[in-house]
């Protein structure tokens, strides 16, 4: 008998942690390591995030475009 059952894997994120800035957001060829300053739940888009990298650059984009560097 196989199950239909999927576990959600979704990643709440929070300020401090790790991350990597899709190239969508950051125009860079790579994805690119920052870290969250802010988290903001948006009522017109949903949850937004903003990062800064080692650099000084801040980034903030739609959640989608972001991904947990572990």
């Amino acid at each position: 008998m196989q199950s239909n059952i999927q576990f959600n894997t979704y990643f709440v994120m929070k300020t401090g942690d790790n991350v990597l800035i899709s190239p969508e957001v950051t125009h860079k060829s790579d994805w690119t390591m920052g870290t969250v300053i802010d988290v903001e739940n948006n009522s017109f888009v949903g949850t937004v995030i903003s990062a800064e990298t080692p650099s000084g650059e801040i980034f903030f984009e739609k959640e989608y475009l972001f991904k947990p560097a572990y």
